[in-house]
């Protein structure tokens, strides 16, 4: 029998993907925003493609935001971009993600 495999969705283009293809952030409940490394940190989270188009629907629609009830500083998108970058940079320079 195949194990199930957790989906979750997209913050920037709404998708619903396995949950180990997603970068996910947290925000605490001191109320402290950052990118989760383990995908394991307490406190509720959100997912993002690691796909840099991705991450600026988000910002744009602050769906971030929206997820967490409370403004996402502008180091937390920093922090974001860079593990995106650090995730994916042979994809980015081929225009990567339009599947």
């Amino acid at each position: 029998m195949q194990k199930k495999i957790p989906m979750r969705m997209c913050v920037g283009c709404r998708e619903m993907k396995p949950k180990r293809e997603l970068v996910r952030i947290v925000c605490s409940k001191e109320g402290a925003i950052a990118v989760d490394e383990t995908g394991k940190a307490p406190g509720r989270g959100a997912y993002v493609c690691p796909i840099r188009g991705c991450l600026e629907r988000a910002v744009k629609s602050r769906a971030l935001e929206r997820a967490f009830s409370r403004k996402v500083e502008k180091e937390v998108f920093d922090a974001l971009a860079s593990r995106i970058e650090a995730l994916t940079p042979a994809e980015e320079e081929n225009g990567g993600g339009a599947e």
